[in-house]
């Protein structure tokens, strides 16, 4: 069991569901956001156009975050998701510096709303206190809801459909079927990583 993400650059139309269903889902800090979706011109005028590239966690066979962490906060669960255990976590942000795709995050504050004259609203109340101050996190795949047999809320929730889950060491699986037949690729492959989120288009 490797547990793999899919991405569709070609049905991406970079609405950012994907952020918000995972802002919504992990209710995490001001400022902490999981995934993102960078995008970015390509082409001259008058055929340029704009395009799309959702980032998250690549959950690496060969995590770097995991092999500078001194405190053996971070750890490649057997699945394949790179989990962060913020118990042990001493917030150094080795992690945050060895990651090549900058997606770590760091938590300041787990008591500062986005509207600081309102207060906490009854959301942020019961979510933040999950998250500790001065730790690192990052994306888990959703763990709990892929634990119970769901997917993870990025995937449920994208609109166009442009992304897919599943165990990449199962060859029937949809993921292991599109990355056989697309021309997939991952993010920084020089890095030597070997990502588990892989892209089509």
């Amino acid at each position: 069991m490797k547990y793999a993400m899919v991405i569709d650059l070609r049905r991406c139309i970079g609405c950012n569901a994907c952020t918000i269903a995972c802002k919504q889902k992990n209710g995490t800090p001001v400022g902490i956001f999981y995934s993102h979706v960078n995008v970015y011109e390509t082409g001259k005028y008058p055929a340029a156009r704009m395009k799309a590239l959702p980032v998250l966690c690549n959950h690496c066979d060969k995590p770097p975050c995991e092999t500078v962490c001194p405190v053996g906060a971070t750890v490649k669960q057997s699945n394949g998701i790179v989990t962060v255990n913020a118990d042990k976590c001493i917030g150094c942000r080795y992690c945050q510096e060895a990651c090549p795709y900058e997606i770590r995050q760091f938590v300041k504050s787990n008591t500062e709303g986005y509207f600081p004259d309102k207060g906490l609203t009854q959301y942020e109340k019961a979510m933040y206190p999950t998250h500790q101050a001065g730790t690192v996190e990052k994306c888990n795949f959703c763990q709990d809801r892929v634990a119970q047999g769901g997917k993870p809320s990025c995937v449920q929730t994208c609109p166009a459909q442009a992304r897919f889950f599943g165990d990449l060491d199962d060859p029937k699986s949809e993921v292991s079927k599109l990355i056989a037949a697309n021309d997939a690729h991952t993010l920084r492959p020089e890095a030597g990583t070997h990502p588990n989120v892989y892209y089509i288009g």
